[in-house]
Formats: C-alpha cells, sequence, structure tokens
C-alpha cells in the first residue's frame, strides 16, 4: 500500500468559504451599521481622539459597547487572508504529503515529508478534480501521486512504467516496455538482508532505484495500456499494491508529480532530520 496521509482540501475549502463568507456579510450588513454608530459618537464626544481626556474614555467605553466588532469577524478577517493562500499553494502550485508506507523504498522511505508539484500535468479544480488547464502529461519514470481506481478517495503515490498505448511485461522480477527490458545495474545493498537486492533501474535515460525480494515469487503479467491511462508499479516491487493488483490509472485520477523530499521524520517522538532532503528521481 502507499496511502499518503494528511490530505484535507474539502476542510480546506470550506475554511476559506466560511471565513470569506462571514467576512463579507459583515461588511455588506453588518459593518455600516458599526460605522454609523462610530460616527455619532465622534460628534458626541468632539475630543474623542485626544488621549487622557473625559471625551476619550468616554467614546472608547461606547465604541466598545455599541459598535464593537464580532469575535467572529475578528477571526474570520484575520485567518481568511492566511487561509486562502494556503488554498492557493496547495490546490494549484505545491501540495506536502508524507510516505507512511513502504511500496516506495528504497527512493522514498516511511516518514519522507514530500513535495508534490501540482501543475505540471496541468491545473485543477480542486475537490472536483476538472482540468481546466493542459500543460504536460506524465512521462516514463514520473514518481507521481495520484488517486487509484479501487479507493478514490485516497492519495497513493508510484512511478509511471506504462505511458497510454505501451505493452508492459513483467518477467522474471524483469520489467519489459514495448518487449523492451529496462536495463539494471546493481546498486549498494550493504546492510541490507541477503534476500533483498537494490539496482539501478533506468527508464527513457533516467536511472532510480528499485529493490526485489529474492525470496518472493515473480507474479509475471503481460498488459497493454488502455488509451487515457498509466500503468504505476511501485519500486519496492515485491512489497507494492499497484497497478499489477488494482488496474491502470484514468488520467483524470492523477494529482502531481513527486519532485522532492524536504525531511524525514519517524514518529511523533523521534526528532526531525533534514538529511534526505532533495530531489527525488
Amino acid at each position: 500500500m502507499s496511502e499518503i496521509t494528511f490530505d484535507f482540501p474539502l476542510i480546506l475549502v470550506g475554511l476559506v468559504f466560511v471565513s470569506g463568507l462571514l467576512w463579507l456579510l459583515d461588511a455588506l450588513f453588518l459593518a455600516p451599521g458599526r460605522k454609523r454608530i462610530i460616527a455619532d459618537l465622534q460628534s458626541q464626544y468632539p475630543q474623542w481622539a485626544s488621549e487622557g481626556t473625559a471625551d476619550a474614555g468616554s467614546y472608547q467605553g461606547k465604541v466598545a459597547e455599541n459598535a464593537r466588532e464580532p469575535v467572529v469577524v475578528e477571526y474570520a478577517k484575520s485567518f481568511f487572508p492566511v487561509l486562502f493562500i494556503v488554498f492557493v499553494l496547495r490546490s494549484f502550485l505545491v501540495e506536502p504529503f508524507q510516505i507512511p508506507s513502504s511500496s516506495m523504498v528504497p527512493t522514498l522511505l516511511v516518514g519522507d515529508y514530500i513535495l508534490v508539484n501540482k501543475f505540471t500535468y496541468g491545473i485543477r479544480l480542486p475537490v472536483i478534480r476538472t482540468k481546466v488547464v493542459e500543460i504536460n502529461e506524465p512521462l516514463r519514470g514520473d514518481v507521481v501521486v495520484f488517486f487509484p481506481p479501487h479507493m478514490n478517495d485516497t492519495y497513493f503515490i508510484k512511478r509511471v512504467i506504462g505511458l497510454p498505448g505501451d505493452t508492459v511485461s513483467y518477467r522474471n522480477k524483469q520489467v519489459y516496455v514495448n518487449g523492451k527490458k529496462l536495463a539494471r545495474d546493481l546498486a549498494d545493498d550493504q546492510g541490507l538482508e541477503p534476500r533483498y537486492r537494490i539496482e539501478d533501474e533506468l527508464i527513457d535515460g533516467e536511472a532510480h532505484l528499485m529493490q526485489v525480494d529474492r525470496l518472493r515469487p515473480s507474479g509475471d503479467f503481460n498488459v497493454v495500456v488502455k488509451p487515457g491511462h498509466y500503468f504505476m508499479m511501485g519500486d519496492n516491487r515485491d512489497n507494492s499494491s499497484d497497478s499489477r493488483v488494482w488496474g491502470q490509472v484514468p488520467e483524470k485520477d492523477i494529482v502531481g508529480k513527486a519532485f522532492a523530499i524536504w525531511m524525514h521524520w519517524d514518529s511523533f517522538l523521534s526528532i526531525p532530520s533534514f538529511n534526505r532532503a532533495g530531489s527525488i528521481n
């Protein structure tokens, strides 16, 4: 499994909407009345602006009593700009996620915090996911975040192996794309149990790390990727629920491209580390 936690777009949209609506309603219906009261009080207490005078003290007391801005409106006006900026950043530019499973080992580890480019594959409306601006399409080898066909409300992260129209095969733990074997070279696997093997796999000229479990069966297959779909696989090839299990991913369910690790944090009681910070290959 590769579920990614800490997703709250719907909650964020709701907070932005509610805070903005409260601010707007106050500006339209309540604020004008407060302004009239304040204007009347300023006429009633001519020296309201002179600190230390009786007029100033009485004026401030009357304003607090009769024309004070509601607390809920104060909070709405304070939080709306911040929430709106966060909403725009997360919805259209960059969104952070946490990796909770080992299906992308050794590229991504449990506890990695990553950044996902939300616009590289086109700009989509938040929550409803409708694409409004076409930009690029996913490439073989990209590490992408998406909604799998069997869990349309949970984020997954995998590597794109097959593009629309590709024939993807898996034989003896070796990936073939359109009949061509993806070249692999042994990487440094010192410190691992003998059963695991880490290799550099080459996809369209770009190398990335992947891992196989020598003791698990290969699970061979051959599939043609449907138009508008992508075939995803985890880098931890023998410990990944991916397109081999739940099928191909429609283009409409792709969220964005993972491009960087910015922090690693094993657990709440541990100390965050930045020694894994860097780009994702």
